[in-house]
């Protein structure tokens, strides 16, 4: 890499940290190329996206922004992954660290708050936000689809007495 390709990588990762919703910071030792393949894609279809980082300069990037307090993560072979969902990059990356060891969690941020392995586990136990969006929505439709039913239940029982007496003068 020359200057020039430092100082866009640097820019690069100073806007992932700026903007993301959440950062993952991984070991990637021993992954091979069609697994390392296959957890970018997977990051990808979610909505997120990884980076290999060079450590120096990830911890350049870093200064001045929330995250700051992360740069202690940036030792030996990382990755990072990062979604705008804050949800989505530690989701995927524990779950594609339960099906192959050789990715080992180091921690993260959300915003200003940096996380540890077990944070980064806890967030990804927690909904998406499409997911709370739509039991939001679920919650409250139903209050809704009671009141239509309140509201048309006393017409639907008068049509039905009105009904009743109609069938009942056509038969005298």
């Amino acid at each position: 890499m020359d200057r020039a390709e430092k100082r866009e990588f640097v820019t690069q990762l100073n806007t992932v940290f700026n903007e993301a919703g959440s950062v993952v910071v991984a070991h990637y030792t021993g992954l091979t190329v069609a697994q390392m393949g296959e957890f970018r894609t997977k990051m990808r279809e979610a909505g997120g996206s990884v980076k290999v980082a060079k450590n120096r300069l990830a911890k350049i990037a870093l200064k001045g922004t929330e995250a700051e307090g992360m740069s202690d993560l940036f030792q030996g072979q990382t990755l990072i992954a990062y979604s705008s969902d804050p949800v989505t990059a530690p989701k995927v990356a524990s779950e594609f660290a339960k099906s192959n060891d050789k990715l080992v969690l180091l921690g993260g941020a959300l915003g200003a708050t940096v996380l540890d392995e077990k944070g980064i586990k806890a967030l990804a136990e927690l909904p998406s936000l499409d997911e709370l969006r739509a039991k939001l929505v679920g919650m409250i439709s139903t209050p809704a689809t009671r009141i239509a039913q309140v509201v048309n239940a006393p017409a639907g029982n008068l049509a039905r007495v009105f009904n009743a007496y109609a069938q009942k003068d056509e038969a005298a």
